[in-house]
């Protein structure tokens, strides 16, 4: 008597699971993503306490206002929700506004001309044939490592009469200047920040300078391509996400534009207490302690900042696709 047996076939490429291994695997992906965590809580903290609680502070206190009894605010205080009341009262005031049509005006003549100086300056110094670049670097460098107070001053005494050689000279000469007059103070505190930020943005270009493949050079110049149409060519289009970036810095910096002309004030009458809008909020806050109002303008600088600096990477990024699709 025979007896037949049916084997059942196998699937190939399905390997039958292992709870074990699975299990392992989960396990150790688990303690992987704890131990991110971890090493990220540090970080995490400071950022939430000195970035998204101001900024979430600020935006309630926008909303409040605040009232004193008594002389001094002895008798007690009150907060009462305002709605959008400082928002109003703060794009209703003349002064204000026209600090953000002072500043734009500012950051489109000075920092195209700051980025112009930041990438020649790279491109000069991390050419072939550049000279000590890491001193020069460090001297480009340095006036970013003076804080803009004491940058200031140090610049007010060529901008103050009686105390400037500058003006000395072209007193001899016959030149009147005042660089502290209301047409030309806006000129006197940009000449400031390029001095200050020029190095700093410098440093961004050349990081992505090196960044570029060693092949690339020897390819052009084996091509016969000069120093100027390596720069044109090859530098100049390859450090362009470097140079957008310093350009959203220069943006957000334009904006909030505040210790030249606070300090600058005392020397010149031409600067009010809304000469720009962090000044003006400054001043809100306390000179005046209408918090809320000041808690709004910051909002709006904020906004402002944010719109502008979402505006250029859109256009930046718009002009750039026509040169990727005419490369492939």
């Amino acid at each position: 008597m025979s007896t037949t047996t049916t084997r059942t076939p196998e699937r190939r490429g399905t390997p039958a699971p292992a709870g074990g291994a699975g299990r392992a695997r989960s396990g150790q992906q688990r303690k992987q993503t704890t131990a991110a965590w971890v090493l990220l809580a540090p970080f995490l903290a400071v950022f939430a306490f000195t970035f998204v609680l101001p900024i979430a502070t600020a935006v309630g206190q926008s909303f409040t206002t605040t009232t004193r009894q008594g002389l001094f605010g002895e008798e007690g205080i009150q907060v009462a929700f305002a709605g959008w009341d400082n928002y109003v009262q703060a794009l209703s005031g003349g002064g204000f506004l026209t600090s953000f049509g002072r500043v734009l005006l500012f950051g489109i003549v000075q920092v195209p001309v700051m980025i112009a100086f930041c990438t020649v300056l790279a491109l000069l110094l991390e050419s072939a044939s550049a000279k000590c670049p890491q001193f020069f670097r460090t001297a480009y460098f340095l006036p970013y490592g003076v804080p803009g107070v004491i940058a200031t001053i140090l610049w007010s005494f060529l901008y103050v009469p009686g105390l400037s050689p500058l003006l000395d000279v072209a007193g001899l000469v016959g030149i009147e200047l005042d660089f502290l007059g209301a047409d030309s103070v806006l000129w006197s505190i940009a000449n400031i920040v390029t001095w200050t930020y020029t190095g700093y943005n410098m440093l961004i270009v050349i990081a992505q300078l090196k960044s570029i493949p060693g092949e690339i050079y020897e390819a052009a110049r084996v091509d016969g391509a000069g120093a100027f149409r390596i720069a044109w060519s090859i530098q100049l289009p390859l450090i362009r996400p470097a140079v957008n970036l310093a350009t959203v810095f220069s943006i957000i910096g334009t904006l909030q534009l505040f210790a030249e002309p606070l300090v600058l004030a005392n020397a010149s009458p031409a600067i009010d207490t809304e000469y720009t809008p962090n000044l003006a909020a400054y001043t809100n806050a306390f000179a005046y302690n209408e918090y809320g109002l000041a808690s709004a303008q910051a909002v709006l600088i904020a906004l402002v900042a944010f719109v502008l600096s979402f505006a250029f990477m859109l256009a930046t990024h718009r002009t750039s696709r026509p040169e990727r699709k005419a490369r492939k």
